[in-house]
């Protein structure tokens, strides 16, 4: 199983939010910097790396913070985050992020995202979809659409995209498990994609629920901080 630990920023620090709300944020770690160092030095290969703040703004706001975590690990890392610019990509990707994730613009420019996969190709561009209800969520969560999960997944597939993280705003961070039924389900409808986990791990059996339903890519962070997950466990899991 491939897993991401996950690192969100607000003003250079590393916090988590409850169900996405700015509102009920807690400080993980004033240096994101040696937390990133501390998964590489767990034996763990992958980050998963947000900026809210960005999120919210619609632009790259812990640019400084991003690129420091770059230059102090090998880790395999994706940003997400206020990215809404062919630019903004081109600029991540040169300074050696690995990968990026295309969230609201997916939905409300999918002409944009169609040129990004063009251009950059699907290895370079994750399709990130927030969920409330199985209906597509945008800006940091703070709109809703009409658009159901499917919908979205099947109109990005045919714009060339292989990889999505979904998340289910419900169970972000909230320690209360996986949406295990709605990730195995887009599984059987679109066999051919990759599903990422994201939102509600709480306990290893959280992560083997998922392999044994096909998700086998997932993303970690509240879980990690609450200690209810260790580093150990998510090294062990990746074997």
């Amino acid at each position: 199983m491939q897993i991401f630990p996950a690192i969100d920023l607000i003003n250079g620090q590393s916090v988590r939010l409850y169900q996405g709300d700015y509102d009920q944020k807690t400080t993980i770690s004033a240096d994101p910097v040696t937390q990133a160092q501390s998964f590489e030095q767990a034996g763990l290969t992958h980050l998963h790396l947000v900026d809210l703040d960005g999120a919210k703004a619609g632009e790259p706001k812990n640019l400084a913070t991003i690129e420091k975590i770059r230059a102090a690990t090998d880790l395999f890392i994706e940003v997400g985050g206020g990215i809404r610019t062919l630019q903004t990509i081109e600029a991540y990707l040169a300074k050696g992020i690995d990968r990026v994730i295309l969230g609201s613009v997916a939905l409300k420019d999918p002409e944009l995202t169609k040129a990004a996969l063009q251009q950059f190709g699907p290895d370079k561009i994750v399709i990130g979809i927030d969920a409330l209800h199985d209906r597509v969520a945008t800006e940091g969560w703070l709109e809703d659409s009409d658009v159901s999960c499917a919908q979205l997944v099947d109109a990005m597939q045919q714009a060339g995209a292989q990889t999505f993280i979904v998340t289910d705003i419900a169970k972000d961070g909230t320690l209360s498990g996986p949406n295990v039924q709605m990730l195995a389900d887009l599984h059987q409808q679109f066999p051919a994609l990759t599903f990422v986990a994201s939102g509600g791990m709480h306990e290893p059996s959280d992560l083997t629920h998922l392999k044994a339903a096909g998700i086998t890519v997932a993303i970690v962070g509240k879980a990690l901080a609450a200690g209810s997950i260790t580093l150990a466990d998510l090294k062990a899991l990746e074997g």
